[in-house]
């Protein structure tokens, strides 16, 4: 038996509005349905599939799911492919059982619930002799003439009692096109060629700058961001734009952020910026080593606001004395109470609270409340 060949796929769905469905993923009885639709859509599409397997996860990903490093969808319809019987021609839907899919790659996750485009994995397995060609068919036909047969829309609709718009099946070489398209489209095209980088090159290190230029990089396993704090410091604005940039660069960050994790990419800190450190809440900036004097002072926690951002810094020191130990960007509003608990630790006692709009940031790039009120 010749060699295994994996071709990737989808089929794209885009949804009517109407509310977030809990129902985005078949049970395994409820799969056949489907698979069989697709086989027959695929069948007219694409000559010679019939001498390759084909393998759908049943549950309806984000493209932000589909779109991680290894391609994890698919990575996931491979593995579980080695535990069955191959047989050319054969077509295998993978569903849950009892809610549960058998690898979370192939399970949607919550926080993408209310996305309109929603998309099922599809991995042809076919034999070196025959995959050149079938490849070759695949990136050709499916741009171009790849609409989902009204049958298999209506299976889909059925299945999952969705409202459907229309349904296509793209090549993973498609979907990429369509995303960074639709990331230009909403402001994101500078995010781009990390999140490239991180997919199809993944040892390549690859540096960007933000749209308000702060340094992006692709460390070869990590996304590196600049934090607002480095920003200010490194562009040195004018004084009397500094609360608006540091702002900004918070917004921007906690931007980034979001899309980056949605794809399942972790974050560092740059190689030159020590003492920065990215934890799921936020990030952590050690702006000076604690001393004796510190163990005996009672640490206060000042939380600088911005208007429609909530708290965008977390300052542990004294603020009367212009004296910053550590520095915290909360990522997530709902992630503050943790982030403080992290800030709490390293000082070992329970901290002074204080919360106070943000109307200063000195050359440093440190923000600054005013005069603290007691929260």
């Amino acid at each position: 038996m010749s060699a295994i060949v994996t071709l990737h796929a989808v089929l794209a769905c885009e949804l009517s509005p109407q509310p977030a469905s809990e129902h985005l993923l078949l049970e395994r009885a409820g799969g056949d349905a489907l698979a069989g639709a697709i086989a027959d859509d695929l069948q007219r599409l694409l000559p010679g599939i019939e001498h390759a397997r084909l393998l759908l996860g049943t549950g309806l990903l984000d493209a932000a799911e589909i779109l991680r490093p290894g391609f994890a969808a698919h990575a996931a319809l491979a593995e579980l492919g080695l535990r069955l019987p191959r047989a050319h021609g054969a077509v295998i839907a993978i569903g849950a059982h009892h809610g549960r899919m058998p690898a979370a790659a192939l399970a949607p996750a919550a926080e993408f619930s209310d996305a309109p485009m929603r998309y099922l994995p599809l991995l042809i397995e076919a034999e070196a002799e025959h995959a050149d060609a079938l490849g070759a068919r695949l990136e050709q036909v499916l741009a171009n003439a790849g609409e989902a047969s009204a049958h298999s829309a209506d299976v889909l609709m059925r299945s999952y009692g969705l409202r459907l718009q229309h349904a296509r099946y793209l090549s993973l070489t498609d979907l990429l096109a369509l995303t960074c398209v639709q990331y230009e489209h909403a402001g994101f095209a500078a995010h781009w060629p990390l999140l490239e980088a991180a997919l199809l090159t993944p040892t390549r290190r690859e540096a960007t700058l933000s749209p308000r230029g702060a340094r992006w990089e692709w460390t070869g396993a990590h996304v590196a961001l600049e934090t607002p704090r480095a920003f200010v410091a490194r562009t040195q604005p004018d004084p009397d734009a500094r609360v608006h940039v540091y702002a900004a660069a918070v917004f921007e960050l906690r931007q980034a952020a979001a899309l980056f994790r949605a794809h399942a990419l972790s974050l560092t800190a740059l190689d030159d910026a020590p003492g920065v450190q990215f934890v799921p809440e936020g990030v952590i900036e050690t702006l000076r080593a604690p001393d004796a004097m510190d163990a005996q002072a009672a640490a206060t926690l000042h939380a600088c606001s911005a208007p429609g951002l909530g708290i965008v810094a977390l300052l542990l020191g004294d603020s009367a004395a212009r004296d910053a130990r550590a520095l915290a960007t909360p990522l997530d509003a709902t992630a503050l109470p943790a982030l403080i608990t992290a800030l709490g630790a390293r000082v070992g006692h329970a901290l002074q609270r204080h919360e106070a709009p943000l109307t200063e940031v000195d050359a440093h790039g440190i923000p600054w409340p005013r005069a603290p009120l007691r929260h």
